[in-house]
């Protein structure tokens, strides 16, 4: 928090604590929703923030409601009367009405929906319906669409008339008599035409869309590659049913991302921030990777017995060294099987890459292979001799093993994520448990097979 932020909620404290209603009404018509949303939540018990809330200003209140947690939410809505409750549903813009009531138990939703106007409770059914990983349950239908007959001048009368109440005015779709999409005009183009010009000579017939039940992350990288402010989304036919904004499709990039690194570091994902969540949801989401990796540890266990005593005839040096070479290994499967995730969740690269991705890590490995390995010589030779009795020949075995196992390790890494979209699964999921008890596995077989054949 910036020291000027902090200075604007120590005022609406103070405002807020003496009564002085009026000032708070200032201050907060020059804040910004999301802001208010915070300072109602960090500083305020659930009693107060209830009153703060009914203190805000008509124009605000809906605003700030939807920047809430859904636990936020919902309190206020069980302390809503019926008349409050429609006053912020018939304020917000109906894709944020449908994320609230996805995240609302029975008995709140409907009471949001008895309070909702018999033609928006109809467009947030129709909305529910689509998949949640689906464009259609992103989308608002909320959009400003013309003729393509149309003049300039009519155009804009129609933005002033309807426009106050759709998610964007901006960007203006063009649709015939079926509502098939025909073409798009922004109000740029509309501005700079003359009045009595047909919005047709000056729409933009090359459409970018999305269909309704294409994948919301795939709409939002669209966002990323093509700056727009909106997408249109259209059904089988062609029909226009719906936008996504890029507010929308910048939650989506978030949210996704945050279930990626969750994946990654073996724990089930959650919508709730940190803070929120409870100590047991936090063991819920932690122990079950915990518990896979614990089992499938014994795996590398086995391995290990099984070469133990060959091991300890040859050189009980050795077995020392055994925790630095998985370690090495398991970080280097890490650096590539990140890469390649994010590679593939941002599309640039598809299994049908796959042998070039592996040429490429093959020739990284290779290169970093032995940088590691001559340090690793050379760590061994000057820090690691002074503690234990290690021949020269034993420091080239352990350096040379330490060279392959990394690079492996790379080539699992690449490949895994790579096998597992394919196979449809999430390749965030694959890249921890599975690489880790590979990599384990393969660099201490590696290890103890390389020993004993040149010591043995």
């Amino acid at each position: 928090m910036t020291e000027e932020m902090q200075i604007v909620y120590e005022k609406l404290s103070f405002c807020f604590e003496t009564r002085k209603f009026a000032d708070l009404r200032i201050l907060l018509l020059d804040m910004e929703p999301a802001d208010i949303a915070i300072f109602m939540d960090s500083n305020l018990e659930d009693k107060e923030l209830i009153m703060f809330f009914r203190l805000l200003p008509k124009e605000l209140a809906s605003d700030v409601f939807v920047e809430f947690e859904s636990d936020i939410q919902e309190k206020l809505i069980k302390a809503f009367t019926d008349k409050e409750l429609k006053a912020v549903i018939d304020d917000m813009f109906l894709d944020d009405t449908v994320d609230i009531i996805e995240e609302m138990p029975a008995n709140v939703v409907k009471r949001i929906l008895l309070n909702s106007d018999p033609e928006n409770r109809k467009q947030i059914n129709s909305l529910l319906e689509y998949p949640d990983d689906s464009a259609g349950s992103i989308m608002t239908t909320e959009y400003i669409s013309l003729s393509a007959s149309t003049t300039v001048e009519l155009a804009f009368e129609k933005i002033r008339k309807i426009g106050i109440n759709k998610e964007t005015i901006y960007t203006c779709y063009v649709t015939d008599r079926k509502k098939h999409l025909v073409g798009v005009v922004t109000v740029k183009s509309l501005l700079l035409a003359e009045k009595n010009e047909l919005v047709a000579n000056i729409m933009d017939t090359g459409v970018i869309t999305v269909e309704t039940h294409q994948d919301k992350e795939s709409v939002a990288l669209q966002f990323a590659k093509y700056d727009f402010l909106a997408l249109p989304v259209v059904d089988k036919e062609g029909c226009l049913v719906g936008i996504v904004t890029v507010d929308d499709a910048v939650d989506v990039i978030q949210e996704e991302a945050t279930e990626d690194i969750q994946k990654m570091a073996a724990v089930l994902p959650s919508e709730k921030p940190y803070l929120k969540q409870s100590v047991f949801s936090i063991w819920r989401a932690r122990i079950p990777w915990l518990v896979l990796l614990l089992i499938t540890s014994t795996f590398t266990s086995l391995i290990l017995s099984s070469y133990e005593s060959r091991l300890n005839n040859i050189s009980t040096v050795l077995l020392a060294f055994v925790p630095m070479l998985m370690g090495t290994a398991g970080n280097a499967g890490g650096q590539t099987s990140v890469t390649i995730i994010r590679a593939i969740a941002v599309g640039d690269v598809n299994f049908k890459d796959i042998f070039k991705v592996i040429l490429k890590e093959f020739l990284v490995a290779i290169s970093i292979g032995l940088t590691v390995g001559i340090i690793c010589f050379a760590k061994i030779m000057l820090i690691d001799k002074l503690y234990s009795d290690i021949a020269l020949n034993q420091a080239a075995i352990i350096s040379l093993v330490c060279a392959i196992s990394l690079i492996m390790a790379k080539l699992v890494g690449c490949i895994l994520p790579l096998l597992a979209k394919k196979v449809r699964l999430d390749p965030a999921v694959v890249a921890s448990p599975l690489m880790t008890t590979i990599v384990d596995a393969l660099a201490l077989i590696i290890y103890c097979t390389i020993s004993i054949a040149c010591l043995a």
